[in-house]
This record gives C-alpha cells, sequence and structure tokens, in this order.
C-alpha cells in the first residue's frame, strides 16, 4: 500500500473512534467488550483508571508505557500518537504540576477530544498538538522522556519516527513503547490489507527489525522489557500468524 493510502486509512478510522466513542479492536485487546475491560486487558492497573478521566479511556493500545518509563516530578514527557489522552493524563499525574506532557497526534478529532477532556478536568501541566509523528512539532532535545502505546505500527515510515525520536530527547533521555511486531515475516494478503493496517497489524515490523531500527536511530541499550505473544487467523497455508505485543525502552 502506498503511504498516502495508509495515513488516509488510519486517520479515518481513529477519526471515526474520536467521533463515536468507537471502540477499536486491536488483536491484543479483548475485543467487543467495554473500554475499561479492554484498558484492563492490555496491562492498566485499576488505580491507574481510577485516576484519570473516564473519557480518556478507550481501551486503545497493547501496552502500559507510562507504568515502567519511571517518569519522575519535572519532568518533560512526550506522547507519540496520544488519542484521547490517557496516557498523557497518567504521565501528567506522575510528572506533578512542575513537568508536562505533551500529547500529538495526526487525527484532529482526537486532538480535540483530548483537549476538551483536559479542560474539563482542569489539567493544566498537558498540552496537545496536531502533528505526525514522522515529524513531531517539538524542537530538539527538549524532552525527558517518550512514551507510545501501538502507535509506530501504524506509520509507513517506522525508521523517520524512530530518527524523530531521538531528535526530540535530550541526552540521556528515555524512550519507552508498547507496540505490535511480528515473529516471521507477514503474509502478503494482511500487509495489503487497509484494514488490518488500522487495526495494528498490517503494519508490524518483524521482531528484530523493529529493534534494529531503533538501534540504527542512534539509540543505545535498547531492551524488550515484557513480551506477549497471540495469533492472527490468515488464509490458506498461513492458518495462524503470529505477533507481540512487546514494550521497549531504549535511551540516547
Amino acid at each position: 500500500m502506498e503511504k498516502k493510502k495508509i495515513k488516509e486509512v488510519v486517520k479515518g478510522r481513529y477519526a471515526q473512534i474520536a467521533k463515536q466513542a468507537q471502540e477499536s479492536c486491536c488483536p491484543s485487546c479483548a475485543c467487543g467488550s467495554s473500554s475499561l475491560l479492554q484498558a484492563k486487558v492490555i496491562g492498566y492497573s485499576t488505580e491507574d483508571l481510577e485516576h484519570v478521566p473516564e473519557e480518556a479511556i478507550m481501551g486503545l493500545g497493547c501496552g502500559n508505557p507510562t507504568a515502567i518509563a519511571d517518569l519522575q516530578a519535572g519532568e518533560v514527557v512526550l506522547d507519540l500518537g496520544s488519542g484521547a489522552g490517557v496516557d498523557v493524563f497518567l504521565a501528567a499525574n506522575k510528572v506533578g504540576p512542575t513537568g508536562r506532557v505533551i500529547g500529538v497526534d495526526m487525527t484532529e478529532e482526537m486532538v480535540d477530544k483530548a483537549k476538551s477532556i483536559a479542560r474539563d478536568h482542569g489539567y493544566h501541566n498537558v498540552e496537545f498538538r496536531l502533528g505526525e509523528i514522522e515529524k513531531l512539532p517539538v524542537e530538539d532535545e527538549s524532552v525527558d522522556a517518550i512514551i507510545s502505546n501501538c502507535v509506530i505500527n501504524l506509520s509507513p515510515d517506522k525508521s523517520k519516527v524512530f530518527r524523530e525520536a531521538y531528535r526530540a530527547l535530550k541526552p540521556g533521555g528515555r524512550l519507552t513503547v508498547s507496540d505490535i511486531v511480528s515473529e516471521g515475516a507477514l503474509p502478503n494478503e494482511i500487509k495489503s490489507d487497509s484494514n488490518a493496517w488500522a487495526c495494528c497489524i498490517g503494519g508490524a515490523l518483524e521482531h528484530q527489525e523493529y529493534l534494529r531500527e531503533i538501534k540504527e536511530s542512534g539509540f543505545e541499550n535498547v531492551q524488550v522489557l515484557s513480551s506477549k505473544e497471540f495469533y492472527i487467523e490468515g488464509e490458506g497455508s498461513q492458518a495462524l500468524t503470529k505477533l507481540l505485543s512487546i514494550t521497549v525502552r531504549a535511551y540516547k
């Protein structure tokens, strides 16, 4: 699929989710269940969910990177693909009033929703910006930590995303991302399926290739902190395709 087409499909899907409060069907989630249950399946604790606005909990993602990002009071945090803001609000609670959290999302409807939630709930240490994660609207070396939750796999140019993340981080800064990767190459019918892309499957890189992209962007000490496998149905000889939900940390 062409990069432009991929972005159009993904943006359209998440605009619809934002406007209709429709739940995504991330393959690692409990699809068809409530957003709250999906969030718990993904890895959010009950305590996490009790301390963020309910409207921001949409059951999107494949992990809980803020839980293990070691965020500290006063830090500046950047969330790639922030959606309705659940991870931004979680991070804001951790960095406190002296810190700041910036969410970037390419879907205008999601950004508007997140801004409205922040206003309604009195969050003064968060900011939501419209932009693409391949061209982040942030200054060089301006953030202490970057988080992302099942979003980089949606990008058709992941190497550019990691290079941008590296640019935005201060020296010594860290990247903590949860994402979907594949065990072996994806079948062509999945890679060319627009719905599979929008559902976090079609754009999944092979596990080792994903880690290599991070390293080649300049990051060091790249570690897989957690990994959970699951399977999706394919066609023909590829009856089942093995995918992994991983959380990775790396340093600048």
